[in-house]
């Protein structure tokens, strides 16, 4: 196997911040909620961990990946419809003397807001942790259930011609 190391140069660390100038522009521009760079998980400042959000007649359910992080270093809170998610992943010090010739893995601080529903009982928010992803269970208040409405299809009277001799 080949490692090849890569040199940072300062033209390198230029175009990698013309980069994420251009990424910021093109999510402010297209009205994305945060910034291309941050899709792809290459700020340079921290992380973002990737997170799901789903929902039932019941509940929305908002599942994150966290591996590596305590969850004493994990905040969630809720305020109106807005779920915040904070956290930090500390970075060891046991590579000492070691030459890395590929690192990421991503370290620091992360934070993320998730709009919800106007359905969500604040009140009732529980979460838990299973080999490194977060699952926040947010109920729905009673009597917002989503109701089903049927789709009828338009019916129109059907005339049959009759071919007339002559």
């Amino acid at each position: 196997m080949s490692l090849t190391f890569w040199n940072r140069t300062p033209l390198l660390d230029e175009f990698a911040r013309a980069r994420d100038e251009m990424d910021r522009m093109l999510g402010r521009t297209f009205g994305m909620g945060m910034p291309m760079t941050e899709m792809g998980f290459t700020r340079p400042e921290g992380w973002l961990p990737p997170v799901d959000v789903s929902e039932t007649d019941d509940e929305v359910m908002v599942r994150f990946e966290a591996p590596g992080v305590n969850p004493r270093d994990i905040d969630i809170s809720i305020s109106g419809t807005t779920l915040n998610i904070a956290g930090k992943k500390e970075e060891k010090e046991e590579c000492e003397g070691e030459d890395f010739y590929r690192c990421e893995r991503r370290f620091g601080s992360f934070r993320r807001a998730i709009d919800l529903p106007e359905s969500v009982d604040a009140d009732r928010v529980t979460a838990d942790t299973e080999n490194g992803v977060v699952t926040v269970h947010i109920a729905k208040k009673p009597g917002q259930k989503p109701r089903r409405v049927e789709l009828k299809a338009e019916t129109k009277p059907t005339t049959r011609r009759i071919p007339v001799p002559g």
